[in-house]
């Protein structure tokens, strides 16, 4: 995600036991640290920040990409399969399923009498419907292709080869079951599918209304999540109040109000002086957040990793030795110390702390071991390189780093470091592009297959707990997340990567968990040597919440489940914010 499971439950307990460390050492985990009695209705609205942005990229489950999207999709649709707080998958709107002796054909039981908002009935139909739509190739899905990559002909059906999956690898095969057949018996089927390309749409209210304007009457109905849409006002906020027909037990709250914020400094000022019940800490209020009264402060372990990577389609990042040396160049170290202050861990890795496959003896590039960098060796590596690539001082290509700091002073402080430490190091000068965040995301999506952006800074939340997320999804062939073209071009050592991407194949069916963990292992090793990306920092999850709000749960994710909104509410608790704007 920029920012969906199968079984791995022989390494899922060591993550758990992990998070469960990290957020006792952080403050705990649920929301609320005084009660009182429950205020009354037309006080329960929840009003979050969504700083750095005007506007969600998309309401429509098929087209989701970030997390700010993801958060309000959440809200209003559910897949027939989710992750809870522990990241552990559960049967959302399935009751039960089972898996064919090959392992390719999974049957799914719906619940009874399940609603969409409007009281429609939610049917196979319904699934089936959805799954199919997300990959029309008409609405060009940039996800799609990615998440539901494992059912049988979804690659056909993308490139418009096949008219429909229905009746072909995806079936209703009555109101209450649907059956779906897989192109491989791979460890993390399920886990793939609670993504939110495989949330259920309504199919008639999609029909009636087209497949762009069914999102402008959301509040009419078509949503199988716990929460309707309330207003969508670009610019302003966009708000939830609870979907009656819901299946599950029903939110306590009565509005849940996503509000636009121009930057996190912004939103910050705006919780001070209660007009907010939660925001983020900019890193110079980090002090002061942490003194606030009652433990508003919380800090969380999140599995997202923060990086830098290069279009190895553009000169002259299709030099591995040019890649390592800008790899090499800066110190991660001194970013979590001097500007992140501890809030984001310095690393050299792809797949995070805490994750399934997490490798401890992952070396950087060249076999480097320290998150300081090289520069010594970064120096010789950039000096080979343009010797091989025939570059000079005077013929060096630009370098321009695309980034979106939404305002942050921090991401700011950040690439201005980034930047002179590589004009310190290896004489480069880099001009820094900051965009819109979701202009960046669209630029990193036309990325694939060609040079529209040449460097950029990102980050990766994971989607479900398994390294194929962090891996074969992100960097394999054909994927459409392989943004920066790993294996692509006419590389010296393209041999390599290609590879490389064969070894991810083999890895994503492997049957013996030791061994595809090691696989895995391999195969990030090779795309940090490669250079693939250049992560620098693993996050943490950092913000303050009104002591009123009660039942609030942090995960890893940093998402919350549809069921987790029964338990939310607000109390008497006087440290409340004033919501009255919004009623």
């Amino acid at each position: 995600m920029q920012s969906g499971k199968k079984r791995v439950t022989l390494f899922l307990p060591l993550l758990l036991t992990l998070l469960a460390v990290l957020v006792a050492a952080c403050g705990g985990s649920s929301g609320g640290n005084t009660t009182g009695s429950k205020l009354s209705d037309d006080k329960q609205i929840y009003v979050i920040p969504l700083s750095g942005l005007s506007d969600v990229a998309t309401l429509d489950p098929a087209l989701s990409t970030d997390s700010a999207s993801i958060t309000a999709l959440d809200m209003m649709f559910t897949g027939l399969v989710q992750l809870d707080d522990n990241l552990k998958v559960y049967g959302e709107l399935a009751q039960s399923w089972k898996q064919s002796s090959d392992g390719l054909t999974w049957t799914f039981t719906l619940r009874p009498n399940l609603k969409f908002s409007d009281g429609n009935p939610i049917t196979a139909d319904d699934v089936v419907y959805s799954i199919d739509r997300a990959l029309k190739p008409e609405l060009k899905s940039t996800v799609a292709p990615s998440y539901l990559g494992l059912i049988k002909d979804s690659d056909k059906r993308f490139a418009g080869k096949v008219p429909t999956l229905i009746g072909d690898s995806i079936f209703a095969v009555d109101p209450t079951t649907v059956k779906i057949v897989a192109k491989s018996n791979a460890q993390y089927f399920l886990q793939a599918l609670t993504y939110s390309t495989s949330y259920v749409v309504e199919k008639s209210f999609v029909e009636k209304y087209g497949d762009t304007d069914f999102l402008k009457h959301l509040s009419e109905g078509g949503c199988s999540g716990p929460f309707k849409l309330d207003q969508h006002n670009s610019g302003k906020y966009v708000s939830f109040v609870p979907n009656s027909n819901y299946w599950g037990s029903k939110p306590q709250l009565k509005k849940v109000v996503y509000a636009f914020y121009k930057d996190p400094q912004t939103a910050y000022k705006a919780y001070k002086t209660n007009q907010l019940d939660q925001a983020g800490v900019p890193t110079p209020n980090l002090d002061e957040a942490r003194a606030l009264a009652n433990k508003q402060f919380r800090q969380a372990p999140q599995l997202a990793i923060d990086y830098f990577t290069m279009n190895w389609l553009t000169k002259p990042f299709n030099n591995v030795k040019i890649r390592q040396a800008f790899a090499l160049s800066f110190d991660k170290s001194a970013i979590e110390k001097s500007i992140t202050k501890g809030v984001r861990l310095a690393t050299n890795h792809i797949v995070p702390q805490g994750m399934p496959g997490y490798n401890p003896n992952l070396k950087a590039a060249g076999g480097v071991t320290s998150t300081k960098g090289d520069k010594t060796l970064a120096k010789q590596l950039f000096q080979e390189g343009m010797q091989e690539e025939g570059y000079t001082t005077a013929n060096f290509p630009a370098i321009t780093l695309t980034v979106a700091t939404g305002g942050s002073q921090t991401s700011k402080n950040l690439y201005e470091f980034a930047q002179q430490q590589w004009k310190d190091t290896l004489g480069v000068n880099v001009t820094i592009n900051d965009e819109d965040f979701n202009k960046r995301l669209a630029d990193e999506s036309g990325t694939v297959g060609n040079d529209k952006l040449q460097m950029w800074a990102a980050a990766w939340i994971a989607d479900y707990p398994d390294p194929q997320d962090w891996l074969t999804l992100l960097f394999g062939k054909g994927s459409t997340n392989n943004e920066n073209n790993y294996g692509m071009g006419k590389a010296k050592d393209l041999s390599v990567q290609q590879q490389t991407q064969e070894l991810m194949l083999k890895a994503d069916v492997n049957q013996n968990a030791t061994e595809r963990i090691a696989q895995y292992n391999q195969i990030e090793q090779q795309l940090v040597d490669d250079a693939a990306w250049i992560p620098f920092d693993q996050r943490t999850t950092v913000y303050v919440l009104k002591t009123c709000v009660q039942g609030v749960v942090d995960n890893a994710q940093d998402l919350t489940p549809p069921g987790d909104w029964a338990k939310i509410y607000k109390s008497s608790d006087p440290a409340c914010a004033n919501t009255t704007t919004y009623k």
